[in-house]
């Protein structure tokens, strides 16, 4: 597995990523926020890729903004049949990293009603409560 920043020529594996993985409605969500971050700091989305039978395909998306001084995890998509193979976790590792270079103070998870099934993947990792948050704004996607 190779874990790397988004390139344009990712955009439609991207965007078909996250069809399979996604509800139609956290999807159509998604690729709104997915393209505003893309135009403003493409650099806080981060691809997934894998190797099989010679193709090299896209298999998890991690999608981060920063906001002040804060880095938020936005969307974490991993496709259905990579799931429970480390491709979610090193997804938030890559992003964390980048997060670090950018030195905001405080790394959180930007939750909504379709980022509360990941919580507990998020806990495994270390981000507990303190980490969350919960707005019924929507989170700006802006850079810091």
């Amino acid at each position: 597995m190779n874990v790397r920043s988004f390139r344009l020529s990712d955009y439609m594996p991207a965007t078909e990523l996250l069809q399979a993985s996604l509800s139609e409605e956290c999807c159509e969500k998604t690729l709104e926020a997915f393209a505003r971050q893309l135009s403003l700091d493409g650099e806080l989305v981060v691809v997934a890729e894998m190797e099989q039978d010679g193709e090299t395909s896209i298999v998890g998306i991690a999608i981060g903004t920063v906001d002040r001084d804060n880095g938020y995890y936005y969307r974490l998509a991993v496709h259905p049949e990579y799931r429970s193979q480390g491709v979610g976790r090193a997804l938030v590792a890559k992003l964390e990293q980048k997060f670090q270079q950018r030195k905001v103070k405080n790394i959180m998870i930007a939750v909504d009603e379709h980022t509360e099934v990941v919580l507990p993947f998020f806990e495994q990792l270390g981000y507990g409560a303190q980490y969350v948050m919960r707005s019924l704004q929507k989170l700006r996607i802006v850079t810091g």
